[in-house]
């Protein structure tokens, strides 16, 4: 049993959860609670850590597992949250490229643009799959999608979703665009209505910064924009949110035909 902080492998654990540059480099990421460890890929385990009273509680689900027993205090001393679900388990980072994300012949994409809330990157994740989007497109600097928080938001998705992050986002959308991909920008100066344009075809979504919305260069990307109608006096919703409502309305459209 790990019975202190100080130990290297509880260093380490602590790093890989406070440092996305430990991540990186160790292609590692850290996911937190038993139903993101029950859902873990085939091939993607790498370790597991439960504290003792887990493993008292969670003898069945353990029987037959390999693991490391680490005491109450010291597991709750790394972990990433008020209240410690007990298992923590070390995965492998998965990794794709742009045409990964083109492999449905009707692609529908979801662009972010520098999202700083992890649980905002999460949660759109989490919508999307619902929603049955193909990928993520994310420029460098949004927040890491391997972040705790965002993981925890992810519900999961992050095993199913993937994702592509851009080295020059503008390139990428004109490489989406060269591929028949219609590109829509939610941006205040859209004078169509979200529900108004046909997106049973090829078609991507971008979404911008939670304060700042779209840079003008990436919103120049875009083939049309749409608004989002608001009533009263809110001026625009949570980025997660119109998120939300673009990639289920593309839902709807398709579903209904």
């Amino acid at each position: 049993m790990i019975t202190s902080a100080g130990n290297q492998q509880m260093k380490n654990l602590a790093l890989l959860m406070k440092k996305a540059k430990a991540r990186n480099e160790q292609g590692i990421f850290v996911v937190e609670g038993r139903k993101m460890a029950e859902e873990i890929p085939h091939g993607w385990f790498k370790k597991t850590y439960v504290s003792e009273s887990f493993e008292r509680e969670n003898a069945l689900f353990l029987k037959d597992k390999d693991y490391e027993v680490v005491s109450d205090a010291v597991f709750k001393a790394v972990s990433d949250t008020q209240t410690p679900q007990g298992i923590l388990c070390l995965v492998k980072k998965p990794s794709y490229q742009l045409n990964d994300l083109l492999v449905d012949k009707n692609p529908h994409l979801l662009i972010v643009e520098s999202i700083q809330d992890p649980g905002n990157l999460g949660t759109m994740l989490r919508t999307g799959e619902g929603a049955g989007i193909s990928g993520v497109i994310m420029n460098q600097s949004t927040v890491d999608l391997f972040n705790p928080k965002t993981i925890r938001s992810t519900m999961g998705s992050i095993y199913r979703v993937p994702f592509y992050v851009a080295a020059d986002l503008e390139q990428t959308i004109l490489e989406l665009k060269e591929q028949g991909i219609k590109v829509y920008a939610a941006h205040l100066k859209g004078t169509l209505c979200y529900d108004e344009p046909d997106y049973r075809g090829p078609s991507a979504f971008l979404i911008g910064n939670e304060g700042n919305g779209l840079s003008d260069a990436v919103a120049g990307c875009a083939d049309t924009y749409i608004k989002i109608p608001m009533q009263g006096q809110v001026e625009s919703l949570n980025a997660a949110i119109s998120a939300a409502l673009l990639m289920y309305e593309t839902s709807r459209q398709r579903r209904l035909g």
